[in-house]
């Protein structure tokens, strides 16, 4: 049987995460590089995501960071896995994709997603409300609208350079959202993997609920999640304990930490409440060497017919990080035709040399 994996594009989410004792701002260069890095093992996407007032994530505004991605690469796509529309007037986010697909034609992806800030400081000062999310599809409708020329709520008003541009959209999305997107007839980003059952029975939704649009014929399915790929399993594991760390802190201390590095996240002592949210941030996700992530991958796409993956791995160690993306290039035969190691630091499209170089049934669960 011809293997699933070897023939689905496989992409990168990267949320910009920033890691103890280093700077905020080291972060966003480092995705820059990683960007540069997955151009040349020849993964399809790039994409950068929002996050607000959260310590552990420095990318708050994924157009700007999407842009500099752009510049710095050649022929990967790039977008946002995404831009939160709760936060933003439709006509603002029409016109930064405008402007990203009149600069980096044919290379920009709106993504799309539902999420409203944090906490209520943030939520006040972004303008929104807890329940802002709710109104979702209308915001969409007028987004599309913006593109097409035929938003009717505000006459006379176009949205330039977007009106008439189509930049593929994708809404992030479980539950609901699937819904949405199928009724909206765009591509569905989908996760995560710990939740097999319910995330197969969304996209089956989708498919069937799915109207073509003027953006897309038929509809398309991203499967998203972690998965990590080292020498042995326990080093893959050991990959995903930073950012399972972080999220059980957040759930605790209302707080999205930093990344720490293993060994200090295996030696801490965690309160019993601490350690549940740790656990179950480690159950069901994707790791191993790289027979058995082939293995399971092959699993995945083949149970949920997946038209293309998308990686979110983050891990304290950037270089371990780039060992299992480079590989899972290598197992998925991504066509990259040039050394990550060695990418070229300068000349047109290139950031300076100074910029430093993550499923249901998995391979191993935790």
């Amino acid at each position: 049987m011809t293997s699933r994996l070897r023939t689905t594009p496989l992409s990168i989410l990267d949320r910009s995460r920033t890691r103890q004792g280093r700077e905020r701002s080291q972060a966003l260069r480092d995705t820059v590089r990683f960007a540069q890095q997955a151009e040349a093992l020849g993964y399809h996407r790039f994409w950068v995501s929002e996050h607000h007032s959260v310590p552990g994530v420095a990318g708050s505004a994924p157009t700007v960071l999407a842009s500099a991605v752009a510049a710095a690469t050649v022929r990967i796509r790039v977008g946002t896995g995404g831009v939160m529309l709760p936060n933003h007037r439709p006509l603002v986010v029409a016109e930064q994709f405008g402007v990203l697909e009149s600069l980096f034609p044919g290379r920009i992806d709106m993504g799309l997603g539902r999420s409203v800030g944090f906490t209520d400081g943030i939520r006040r000062a972004l303008g929104t409300e807890k329940d802002a999310a709710q109104g979702f599809g209308a915001q969409l409708d007028e987004l599309l609208g913006w593109f097409t020329g035929e938003q009717g709520a505000y006459p006379q008003v176009h949205a330039h350079p977007a009106e008439g541009l189509r930049p593929p959209v994708f809404v992030l999305a479980t539950g609901a959202g699937a819904d949405l997107a199928a009724e909206a007839g765009l591509s569905l980003v989908i996760g995560d993997l710990r939740g097999r059952d319910e995330m197969l029975r969304a996209i089956d939704r989708y498919r069937a609920g799915f109207r073509p649009s003027a953006w897309s014929s038929a509809p398309y399915v991203v499967v998203s999640g972690n998965i990590a790929v080292a020498g042995t399993a326990e080093e893959a594991r050991r990959l995903l304990l930073p950012e399972a760390w972080a999220m059980a802190y957040s759930r605790t201390h209302g707080v999205f930490p930093p990344l720490a590095p293993a060994a200090e996240i295996e030696a801490r002592e965690m309160t019993e409440k601490e350690r549940g949210f740790y656990e179950r941030g480690l159950r069901g996700q994707l790791y191993g060497t790289e027979d058995e992530v082939a293995a399971a991958l092959d699993e995945l796409i083949e149970r949920s017919d997946a038209d293309e993956v998308l990686v979110t791995t983050s891990t304290y160690d950037r270089e371990a990080l780039l060992d299992s993306y480079r590989r899972l290039a290598r197992v998925a035969e991504l066509s990259g035709d040039l050394d990550p190691g060695s990418v070229p630091g300068s000349g047109p499209g290139r950031v300076s040399e100074g910029l430093p170089g993550g499923l249901g049934h998995a391979a191993h669960g935790a």
